[in-house]
């Protein structure tokens, strides 16, 4: 539960840091997103690809990975992936590896030209665990 208010107080850190002239600003939709989930506290460098069922944006900077069935991963990247969230754009990544790394390039893709559109580095990826009474949709 200290984790959940840790996880909740960063959030909330990070909407009043940018209300002040800070960086950046976490929506009120990721927050509620983000508000479904607490952190265990198990961070990996690394995800296998075949276990990967979706990299699902919530914004430009956190991206909701779910692993199988009921696995959820969160990747907090230190810059924006410019127009990562839009569902006029996809993700795409290319590795040599059979696994998806912190440091992987992660590229933003326009789905009607083709056209890179943006792009960042992958991060790490802190294990998830869903709230007992949250809904994932």
């Amino acid at each position: 539960m200290i984790e959940r208010a840790f996880f909740l107080a960063t959030a909330a850190a990070a909407v009043t840091a940018c209300a002040t002239g800070g960086g950046y600003e976490i929506s009120e939709a990721t927050a509620a997103k983000l508000a479904e989930f607490e952190k265990t506290g198990d961070v990996t460098n690394c995800l296998q690809l075949r276990a990967i069922d979706q990299i699902k944006p919530l914004d430009e900077r956190n991206f909701l990975i779910e692993v199988g069935s009921n696995n959820y991963y969160l990747a907090e990247l230190s810059s924006s992936c410019n127009g990562a969230d839009s569902t006029f754009n996809r993700l795409e990544y290319t590795t040599s590896l059979s696994s998806l790394c912190r440091g992987e390039i992660i590229r933003v893709v326009d789905n009607s030209s083709g056209f890179t559109v943006g792009s960042c580095g992958m991060s790490d990826f802190q294990k998830l665990e869903k709230v007992a009474d949250a809904d994932i949709n």
